[in-house]
């Protein structure tokens, strides 16, 4: 049988919604998607476009990888939501920053309508554990 454990992690943000900050199966962990808010008010929505919310993101990313005891060295995989694309290259700029020049996730980014707190961008993550 498959152990499976849903993490919520200590100094994680405050979630936006009813979902564990990741889920743990096998040999991966599974880190829900992230939104540019506050850590410890997941109703504020940082201020300063594109840039700014994708720091936010990765930033809370960090967190919850950090509280799994991992880091983006780790991640094998991401998903990237945008609201627009034409924010696709200043988005790359900033996320490419988090993980080590030539060792990038394998990824996929998708375009949508909208997002949750109003955002311009989420990011979700597999991660070995």
């Amino acid at each position: 049988m498959l152990d499976i454990a849903h993490q919520m992690v200590d100094g994680g943000p405050k979630v936006v919604g009813p979902f564990s900050h990741a889920v743990s199966s096998g040999d991966f962990h599974f880190i829900t998607g992230q939104m540019p808010t506050m850590p410890d008010d997941p109703a504020r929505v940082v201020e300063g476009g594109i840039q700014a919310q994708t720091r936010r993101v990765m930033d809370n990313l960090q967190l919850v990888l950090n509280g799994l005891e991992s880091g983006f060295d780790r991640v094998v995989f991401a998903r990237v939501y945008l609201v627009n694309f034409q924010d696709f290259d200043t988005m790359n700029a900033v996320y490419s920053g988090y993980f080590e020049p030539g060792k990038l996730p394998a990824r996929t980014c998708i375009g949508v309508t909208g997002l949750a707190v109003g955002s311009l961008v989420e990011v979700d993550l597999i991660a070995a554990r």
